[in-house]
């Protein structure tokens, strides 16, 4: 009867203690990360997308690799099989293709903003991550530049924008090193904006469409006489009366303007399309790459979701509290003879 009760007891407490093992992985098997995808003419193939990243590899992380093939399979026409490879070679897992062009492995990548040492770099919940292929296959020179924020977002037809654009390179000692971007030219979805950044790197603007419609817009930069893998920056709009279906851009044009310029009546009459005050406007058109209906459109996921998590922490406390209980009621029964 001992030995019963005692094997009994044994196999609670494993199997507790394996489910909540079991759901803490589950729990931690799957990220969202954002990923970028500059193609081989400096164009954005993907921009700002939110990817699910899971181990595809089987490499027991969550790394760069697994986020690059999440967002080929989800983005590339044919999937990653069709537009993204790697390859062990003496230097590690190697980058092999990307977006359909495989030109010897001249790929740069980065999370948040900075190179990484291998495809092999882990990633966790909200990294960004971008991609780019080189341009000068030769020499390398494409220059890497990035705004201070990725995502900027407004409601009610308006999006104020305050963005810092900077370089990053390398110094003689090969050690990066990050500097301000001047004189650079703002695009909107493609199209120069006429706003440049200061010595600083900095600018500011504000984008105006109609209230009571939703839109989102791809700001980026050209800079004259430098090589650039472009920038890019988010700016979604909500609407008032937004729905999942939005018209297009020609149905609600928006403005740009320099938020110095911007004055408390700038923006109050929206819904006709128009602004007061001395400052100067342009209409930006929207370009594919910004009207379609993305997976997530740089949006903040929800992940890691704990509540099955709590739940076998509560079966594992139950079943923590029946081994106390029938050890004591054990002991009480047989303990003494």
């Amino acid at each position: 009867m001992k030995k019963i009760i005692a094997v009994l007891l044994s196999v609670l407490l494993v199997l507790s203690v394996g489910m909540l093992f079991v759901s803490a992985d589950d729990a931690t098997n799957s990220i969202d990360v954002h990923v970028t995808i500059v193609d081989e003419k400096s164009d954005f193939a993907v921009a700002y997308e939110t990817v699910t990243v899971t181990d595809i590899d089987n490499d027991e992380a969550l790394t760069v690799n697994d986020a690059l093939y999440a967002a080929h399979e989800q983005f590339y026409d044919g999937g990653a099989a069709a537009g993204y490879a790697t390859e062990m070679t003496k230097w590690g897992l190697s980058l092999m293709k990307l977006w359909g062009v495989a030109n010897g492995g001249s790929y740069g990548y980065l999370v948040n903003n900075a190179f990484a040492w291998s495809l092999t770099d882990p990633v966790k919940a909200d990294d960004y991550v971008v991609a780019f292929i080189y341009t000068d296959t030769k020499d390398f020179s494409d220059t890497y530049t990035y705004f201070d924020k990725q995502l900027i977002e407004g409601e009610n037809g308006s999006v104020e924008a305050e963005l810092t654009l900077s370089k990053t390179g390398f110094d003689g000692e090969g050690k990066p090193v990050v500097e301000p971007v001047a004189d650079a030219e703002i695009t909107l979805d493609g199209e120069k904006t006429g706003f440049t950044t200061d010595q600083d790197g900095k600018v500011s603007f504000i984008t105006v469409g109609q209230a009571s419609m939703g839109f989102e817009q791809v700001v980026s930069a050209e800079v004259k006489d430098l090589v650039i893998v472009p920038p890019i920056c988010l700016l979604k709009v909500n609407g008032s009366d937004s729905t999942p279906d939005q018209a297009d851009g020609t149905e609600a044009p928006t403005v740009v303007a320099d938020v110095e310029d911007i004055d408390d009546t700038t923006i109050t009459d929206n819904n006709d399309n128009k602004s007061t005050g001395d400052e100067s406007t342009k209409d930006s058109s929207t370009n594919d790459s910004a009207t379609k209906d993305s997976a997530a459109s740089g949006s903040t996921p929800q992940t890691n979701d704990v509540s099955n998590l709590i739940l076998w922490i509560v079966i594992a406390a139950v079943c923590l509290a029946g081994i106390i209980g029938a050890a004591v009621f054990y002991k009480k029964r047989y303990g003494k003879k």
